[in-house]
């Protein structure tokens, strides 16, 4: 091969790349699916992969995307998004075979809409759950999707998805909110980190009450500045399998802790680009 040919090759390559998290950060799932699948006709790609098995997973097409995820777990060993997701779709096509002899409930999922992860001051907070759920429950699930918040007990607040409780919000946060709900407040909530052992939600003040006036939903918040909205996702939001993204989120969401005002905006990063893209 000349170098012109590889130069070009090469060019094919990122453009092909480029429309796939594109395409994916719009929620063009068939069109991401097919760009990353000629993407894959150049040659083996674990990000192409992964950006495939995200898409078709999108799609509904889950033994598909469990082999794309498949081939890129053969080509990289240690990939934590392909492995993951590997394990979490294993177990989705296993509660469906379960569901067909009537021995597991169908869960339906919401998406959010994008502009629920823009962070603005006092009123956005992000929650750990604890008590979570086990890994059947969570399976039919993926970052940005929507959440009930429900008050149990007066001051113990849990996230649910239909019939199913995914957790209880940590104390810190589900005690107040607990009592602005009570109060007349309401809150909408979204998945934005989905592991084994580590499930969190955005959690955004839809309304509040005038008896809550004075009080606000979440002290302290992230923004700098008064009427300061962030953004929420340039890598951050849409994800369920990123160690080093819990940490980024454990950093900001000490103050009060993924998509873009139009939506989800997957960063170069190859592990939510094939995530939303995945993880694309």
């Amino acid at each position: 091969m000349t170098l012109g040919e590889l130069d070009t090759i090469n060019r094919q390559r990122r453009q092909l790349t480029d429309a796939a998290i594109a395409h994916a950060t719009r929620g063009e799932w068939e069109a991401a699916a097919l760009a990353n699948q000629e993407l894959l006709e150049l040659g083996p790609d674990t990000d192409a992969y992964n950006r495939l098995g995200k898409a078709l997973a999108e799609l509904g097409r889950n033994q598909e995307a469990l082999a794309a995820y498949r081939n890129a777990l053969e080509r990289d060993s240690t990939n934590r998004i392909a492995e993951r997701n590997v394990a979490r779709l294993e177990m989705l096509l296993s509660n469906a075979a379960d569901a067909s002899t009537g021995r597991a409930p169908e869960i339906k999922v919401e998406k959010a809409a994008a502009a629920h992860f823009i962070e603005e001051m006092g009123k956005t907070g992000h929650a750990r759950l604890i008590n979570v759920a086990g890994p059947r429950q969570l399976a039919p699930l993926s970052p940005g999707d929507a959440v009930e918040l429900v008050v149990v007990d007066g001051d113990q607040l849990f996230a649910r998805v239909g019939e199913t409780e995914l957790g209880q919000v940590e104390p810190r946060v589900g005690a107040r909110l607990a009592k602005l709900i009570d109060g007349g407040n309401r809150y909408e909530a979204a998945i934005t980190v989905l592991q084994t052992d580590d499930v969190r939600l955005i959690i955004r003040e839809v309304f509040a009450h005038a008896s809550n006036y004075d009080k606000v939903s979440f002290p302290g918040s992230a923004a700098t500045r008064p009427n300061d909205v962030r953004p929420y996702i340039k890598g951050t939001a849409l994800r369920y399998d990123d160690e080093e993204e819990s940490e980024e989120l454990d950093e900001e969401s000490e103050e009060v802790e993924e998509l873009d005002t139009t939506l989800p905006e997957y960063s170069g990063e190859p592990e939510l680009e094939e995530e939303l893209l995945e993880e694309s």
